[in-house]
């Protein structure tokens, strides 16, 4: 290797070393430019009473606030994922609420590691919004004016 390769190379590394590394892709903020209060709800239990419970949380929100005048999401992570398969009992429910203009978020890390676990990835459904990291998703939101909120 000649000198000048050797200081291109070293300078290089010297560049990639310094460069920070790629973050994981977080889902924008919700486009609710009117809304007055933004809300955060952690869903991480494969419990269908707590799944029952984030759905009616979300829905007394919706209806207590003018759907516009309110940003609710849903980030639904480990077990939580349950909720967003498609033959969830609650499926026309967290449909509704992504209609009327709530967001839902699966975990694309815990789709990954039960699709290793398994060899199957699981099936979710279409209105899922997915994000890399579900726990990256809730700190993005909460430090983005959200409260977090978890029934």
């Amino acid at each position: 290797m000649t000198r000048r390769a050797f200081i291109a190379a070293l300078g290089l590394a010297a560049i990639a070393l310094a460069t920070p590394p790629a973050r994981a892709q977080l889902a924008p903020l919700q486009d609710k430019p009117f809304a007055e209060h933004k809300v955060v709800l952690q869903l991480s239990d494969n419990d269908p009473k707590k799944q029952g419970l984030v759905i009616s949380v979300a829905s007394n929100l919706m209806k207590h606030y003018d759907p516009d005048k309110v940003a609710v999401e849903i980030v639904a992570f480990g077990p939580g994922i349950e909720l967003l398969k498609p033959d969830n009992a609650n499926r026309k429910l967290v449909e509704s609420l992504v209609a009327q203009g709530a967001r839902v978020d699966i975990c694309l890390n815990t789709v990954d590691t039960i699709e290793r676990d398994t060899g199957k990835r699981p099936d979710y459904i279409a209105t899922a919004t997915p994000v890399e990291v579900g726990v990256a998703q809730i700190l993005l939101l909460t430090e983005n004016g959200y409260t977090l909120v978890r029934p």
